[in-house]
């Protein structure tokens, strides 16, 4: 995106891989919930989350210790001029699909066409970005995207997934079944699944792509199987048993109380800590503003302010977690404390006037005193109520209409940590005189229901990488807030958002992405549409000690993908 990329055309492996890693070994991973599909390409259906990462591949791959850059992986080359109006790509001759099939022109095409029109909504953006795209050679194709300021666009156009046309003609792709199992080129093949119980993947020995320096070292285990449960306590259990090869643990207190059992003494399990200098992201319970009274400001401050979050840390996680304070969290892109300034200033002036308080002078969530009670917090959010037109009348939160205030928290029953958190939290808006309930659900459900915003607050996940981009419209942009199955979960609409992130996509130095990025921040935060958890600085990963890992570290650490991509078993 800025300047040349860091590995030299000789590279021999990625910076975090080991090329002499040994192939083998069999691991189990457990998920939670259940599972009705296994292509994670539609809309349709709940899909185990790694197989995106594992069973199929783009034109061009992620470097994950360098931002903003991408090296070839079905495409042997790249071309793109200066004005980034269009990218063509040349296809490696040994490209292959999982069942021998050469990946060809016709693939590459249809592929973001069919995604783009027929596939999760994650993909339509691009789609309605490329003005045409066509063959121009045996193993080459081109895309152009016309008078565009959208400097991202070539980038993006290398990552989409590749599948292949022939198998998908005569059927309705995006009403795809269970035994509809997309084929691809990745390392992995689905070798095996029981619905709603286990998939096995099989490293397929055969892979194209097993010599390439991009992928020395990597894709290690000849099997994976991922196993699902009921909900994370029965995962540790099994875990404890045996009968689970690895666990991520994301309550700090656990970490430190709870895995001290006899494998872990005897050093058949080890624990593994890896810092990261990826952003937080936004972990927390999400207002739906399409909804009242959610689509007030002041009630949604009201609602942060009484969520007594050191309470709630120092009890579920013994402190050790520090809060989200920013989308940007624990990374040079986010927002600084205080009065916007400089070229961060710059680019919010134009909506001075139409932003909320917080935007330019600065934002703070709230601080409790860290007891039970929290009653100083409790008071200030009763007055940001009645500001927004809610009193107290008869023990309960009425509006001018005499309506009681009353709304429900849809969760995934299977996860045991959030509804301990949204326990804690209703006591403190019972007090206040919110009718207030806890809605759970089964996977499948809680999928549905969030991809088409029947919700009134929910729980929130949404990773942020260093090199934020076209995604930031999927996730907040006023044309995702309508869009079933976008992450704009809250229903942003704000035309200041819309702007910071064509700013970011414009930007032709890391400098102005960066003060863009570093705006769009302060608009998210200060647009209390989330009541933020704490985040995670540390990954925490118990495994069996036969899984290693590369002695190098890269700068987003234990991402989701690293562990069955980088590391290796050995007995």
């Amino acid at each position: 995106m800025y300047g040349a990329p860091q590995l030299p055309p000789d590279f021999v492996s990625l910076p975090h891989a080991n090329p002499d890693a040994p192939k083998g070994g069999s691991i189990t991973l457990a998920n939670t919930g259940s599972f009705d599909s296994l292509n994670p390409y539609i809309q349709k259906g709940n899909v185990p989350w790694q197989l995106r990462f594992l069973t199929h591949e783009s034109l061009m791959g992620r470097n994950r210790g360098e931002p903003f850059a991408l090296y070839g992986l079905l495409a042997e080359s790249i071309e793109v001029p200066d004005d980034r109006s269009w990218v063509s790509f040349t296809l490696r001759p040994e490209a292959r699909f999982s069942d021998g099939n050469p990946v060809t022109v016709e693939d590459v095409i249809w592929s973001y066409e069919t995604l783009g029109t027929q596939g999760h909504g994650r993909y339509a953006s691009l789609w309605t970005q490329i003005e045409s795209i066509e063959q121009t050679g045996p193993r080459s194709l081109r895309i152009n995207f016309g008078a565009t300021e959208n400097r991202e666009l070539a980038l993006l156009a290398g990552m989409r997934p590749i599948l292949q046309k022939a198998q998908w003609e005569g059927k309705d792709f995006s009403d795809a079944q269970l035994a509809d199992i997309p084929v691809g080129s990745g390392p992995y093949v689905v070798s095996d699944y029981e619905a709603a119980r286990n998939v096995v993947l099989t490293r397929n020995p055969d892979y194209w792509g097993a010599d390439l320096s991009f992928m020395r070292g990597t894709f290690n285990f000849d099997e994976i199987t991922i196993d699902f449960y009921g909900d994370g306590d029965v995962v540790f259990e099994a875990f404890k048993a045996g009968e689970v090869s690895a666990v991520r643990e994301f309550n700090a207190e656990k970490w430190a109380s709870q895995y001290s059992f006899p494998r872990v003494e005897s050093g058949d399990v080890i624990k593994t800590e890896i810092k990261h200098q990826k952003p937080s992201g936004i972990t927390g319970f999400v207002m739906n503003t399409r909804r009242a009274p959610f689509d007030d400001w002041r009630v949604r401050e009201a609602l942060i302010t009484a969520f007594n979050f050191e309470y709630i840390n120092d009890t579920l996680t013994g402190g050790a977690q520090p809060r989200i304070t920013s989308y940007f969290s624990n990374s040079p892109l986010a927002m600084e404390p205080g009065p916007a300034k400089g070229r961060v200033a710059e680019l919010l002036a134009p909506f001075n006037g139409k932003l909320l308080p917080g935007v330019m002078e600065g934002y703070a969530l709230p601080v409790s005193d860290g007891t039970l009670r929290n009653r100083k917090g409790l008071r200030r959010a009763l007055g940001l109520m009645e500001d927004a037109g809610w009193t107290t009348q008869d023990g309960k939160l009425r509006n001018a209409d005499g309506e009681a205030m009353a709304f429900s928290i849809l969760l995934d029953q299977s996860s045991t940590q959030n509804r301990a958190i949204a326990d804690l939290y209703m006591q403190a808006l019972t007090q206040m005189g919110i009718d207030v309930t806890m809605d759970l659900v089964d996977g499948a459900q809680f999928t549905a229901r969030t991809g088409t915003f029947d919700f009134d607050m929910t729980y929130h996940r949404r990773a942020m990488s260093l090199s934020p981009g076209n995604e930031q419209k999927f996730y907040w942009g006023s044309e995702a807030a309508d869009l079933d199955g976008t992450p704009n979960l809250m229903g942003a609409k704000d035309p200041a958002i819309d702007a910071m992130v064509t700013q970011m996509l414009t930007a032709t130095t890391r400098e102005d992405s960066i003060a863009a990025t570093r705006a769009l921040d302060r608009l998210l935060i200060s647009g209390r549409y989330v009541v933020p958890f704490w985040q995670f600085t540390t990954g925490r990963i118990a495994h069996v000690s036969q899984m290693r890992h590369p002695e190098v570290i890269p700068i987003y650490g234990d991402g989701p993908d690293w562990m069955p991509q980088f590391w290796w078993w050995q007995d």
